[in-house]
């Protein structure tokens, strides 16, 4: 891997090929602008080529694994087609490089994690998560369709009930529920999450390489096999970000207050 492609993204070679990746941008509590998406995205294929690693884990730095996305991407995104354009392609090869990355990914949820920081989160081979980190996708609540990873991978964790109800209201969950949902791994007090990450990652960093890469792309047949379902609701996101809702949805997060979405005014 050449590390200097990365301006975000810290790296560190651990005993056994294990990578660790820290998504670094604590200032802001690690929010995905254009950059830190981009390198999100195409971050997995490097991994996936990388002779030198077996097993990568990645976290954020900070209090925060990923806080979603930068409200001033989201901005510059509404009512342009070409950045519009431009993130249905760049969402996709996020969730599908991930999903076909042949070595395993652990995420060390050590903090919230929403929007691209969730689709890390959850669509990791294995998911570890502080009890008290917050993991949602809020997309309804700036005024767009649940898109990224969402109906991907929700139902088959936790369920179609309980991704319905998240998915639809875009309330948080706790990692301490999370893991009783199934939607993680494991929850445990955050100082001892990245311990028990790089603790599983030596396990499988020394173990059968060629079983355990086949065991993950045996059991991604499932996501493989829901990919038109995300491609169409990445899709409908991204038609929502050339409406008039995002736009609200994102000014009123800007002034803290409460969204008045045009799509729900009262017809005279």
């Amino acid at each position: 891997m050449n590390f200097e492609d990365y301006q975000q993204l810290l790296f560190e070679r651990q005993d056994n090929g294990v990578l660790l990746i820290t998504i670094n941008a604590p200032e802001k509590y690690n929010a995905t602008d254009e950059q830190l998406h981009n390198e999100l995205s195409r971050v997995w294929n490097d991994v996936a080529a990388d002779e030198e690693t077996r097993v990568a884990v990645i976290t954020g730095a900070g209090k925060a694994f990923s806080a979603g996305g930068d409200l001033g991407m989201v901005e510059r995104m509404a009512g342009d087609h070409d950045r519009v354009s431009n993130m249905l392609s760049e969402m996709s090869d996020l969730v599908y490089n991930i999903i076909n990355c042949e070595k395993p990914i652990i995420s060390a949820i050590n903090g919230v994690a929403v929007g691209a920081g969730v689709v890390i989160a959850l669509l990791a081979d294995i998911a570890i998560c502080a009890e008290d980190a917050k993991l949602g996708d809020g997309h309804v609540k700036l005024g767009v369709s649940a898109g990224d990873h969402a109906a991907i991978i929700w139902p088959l964790l936790a369920g179609m009930a309980k991704a319905r109800y998240y998915l639809l209201t875009g309330e948080m969950v706790t990692g301490a529920e999370a893991e009783r949902l199934g939607m993680v791994a494991k929850a445990l007090p955050r100082e001892e999450v990245l311990d028990e990450a790089q603790r599983v990652a030596q396990t499988l960093a020394t173990g059968s390489q060629q079983a355990i890469r086949l065991t993950k792309k045996s059991l991604n047949s499932w996501l493989r096999t829901a990919g038109p379902t995300f491609d169409a609701s990445a899709a409908y996101e991204m038609l929502c970000f050339m409406g008039p809702d995002v736009v609200e949805g994102a000014a009123a997060l800007r002034e803290k207050r409460q969204p008045q979405f045009p799509s729900a005014a009262a017809k005279s």
